[in-house]
Parts: structure tokens; sequence; C-alpha cells
């Protein structure tokens, strides 16, 4: 009788234990986040038995100002981009309000316009809005992450990266250091996913290819890369092997892309952020 119920037990268990994890994400964001989880982000996490919800809050090159005036005086100035099952759909003229309490999300991440990312001032209102963003979620348990943005390509001559002397190291320095500063003072993000940190060590194994306009991510590596260290951040599971890969990226750039985004996670956790 023992043994039957305990072969009654397994067979009701295992199938539980065997469940893939649901997590929903949305990412309060601009054309970075765009990059980051749109595309590459949903078949990672399936192809390791887990399922996301995914959403963007998105405003082109939005700043945390931005963010937090849309969002005091409830302004229709999004388009809100949700991935559920792999498929996209997108709703224009949304509020942020309404993006926020359009599913009890597990994890919000936040990020700085990446311009602004690496200049303390421009955080002035970020404790503000993670209040009041807080103040608008369904889910009590609800966490907050931080998105740490990447370094500009060398080779980019815009006004925008002149804070920077058009300098890859120096904006790289800046974001860790403005990141390292002005989180801890803030409180409340659980987690910083290491993407800037994913770009540059895949940028010193492939070179500066990883941008397709200086600042964007490529639609290959670049953002391969970044779906990898937001999905590794995200389940708690180690991409290295992971089997999805785009037809576009051979076995050995996805194995790269892989590493270099397990390494960021590992050397984020460690207090390591200096890549050169």
């Amino acid at each position: 009788m023992k043994r039957f119920r305990l072969l009654f037990l397994l067979m009701v268990l295992l199938p539980l234990l065997g469940q893939a994890k649901v997590i929903k994400v949305l990412a309060v964001g601009n054309s970075f986040s765009q990059d980051a989880v749109e595309q590459y982000l949903y078949e990672l996490a399936a192809a390791q038995g887990d399922s996301l919800v995914i959403g963007n809050a998105y405003i082109g090159g939005c700043s945390i100002d931005t963010h937090y005036d849309n969002l005091l005086n409830n302004k229709p100035a999004y388009v809100y981009r949700k991935v559920v099952g792999g498929v996209r759909a997108v709703r224009r003229k949304a509020t942020l309000q309404s993006i926020i309490r359009d599913e009890q999300w597990d994890i919000i991440t936040m990020q700085q316009a990446s311009q602004l990312s690496g200049i303390p001032s421009s955080y002035s209102n970020l404790a503000q809005l993670k209040r009041l963003i807080q103040s608008y979620t369904t889910n009590l348990h609800v966490q907050f992450m931080w998105h740490m943005t990447w370094a500009y390509a060398e080779s980019l001559t815009e006004e925008r990266f002149a804070p920077y002397h058009f300098d890859q190291r120096e904006m790289y320095s800046a974001i860790v250091s403005t990141m390292q500063n002005v989180l801890p003072a803030v409180g409340g993000f659980v987690r910083i996913i290491p993407s800037g940190i994913a770009i540059q060590l895949a940028r010193y194994r492939l070179g500066d290819v990883l941008n397709r306009d200086g600042f964007h991510l490529s639609y290959t590596l670049g953002r391969y890369t970044a779906a990898c260290t937001w999905c590794e951040v995200l389940t708690g599971k180690i991409i290295d092997g992971n089997r999805y890969r785009p037809a576009t990226i051979s076995t050995d750039e996805a194995t790269i892309c892989q590493e270099a985004a397990h390494e960021a996670v590992f050397m984020q956790q460690s207090g390591r952020y200096m890549v050169f």
C-alpha cells in the first residue's frame, strides 16, 4: 500500500515539476529595449522549456524624464508591443498606466535613453518614476530590474556621441560608473540585465560589428547577444548550449554570443564590469 501511494504521488507530482516556467516581463523602454526583447528572447526561453509574456512600452529614444512625465499625466504616447506565444501584437496610442495594468507582470525593467545613460544628472527622476510605476502594478510581488545598455560603435559620428568624446571606452566606463552610483541610491532593483557588458565582450571576439547604425544593435549578432543576456537573467538558466539560433547566425557565432552573455551575467553578479 505504501509503495502504491508513493507511485501515485510521483505520478501526480512529476508532471508539475516538469512544467515550464511562465514569466511575464515588461520593459519600460525605447528602441534599445526593442533591440533586446522583441526578437529571439521568446524563442531562446522556449528552447529551454520556459515561456515568456513580453511587453515593451515603446517610444523611440525615450528618457527617464519623458517616461515620468507621460505616466504622471497619463499621456497616450506609447506603442505597446506584446509578445505572447511567440506572436507579436501592437497597440498604438497606449498610456503607460494601461500597459502596466494589462498584466500581472512578474518583472518590470527600466533603462535610460542611450545618449544619457552615462550622465548621472539625467537620473534625477528615476526614484519618482519607479515609485509611480509600482503604484499602478497589479502584482504585489513584482520585481524591478535595470537594463544596462551598451556603448556606441567607435565609427559613430553623430552628435549624441559627443558627450563621450566619440570614444566607446569612455562611454562604456561612464555607463558603468553612473549605474553603480545611481542605482544603489534609488534602491529596489533586484537585478541588473548586463546587455552592455555582453555586447562589449562580444565585440572583443567578433569585432565592432554588433551595431547596424552605430547605436542600435545589428539584426543578427547584436540582438541575439542581448536576447541571450536577458534570457539567462530572467529564467536563471545558463544560456550556454541553448539550442535556438536564427538561421542568419552560424553555430560558432551563436556560441560566441551565448558565451558573452553568460560571462556578462557572471561578471555583473561578481561586481566586475570592466572588460578592457
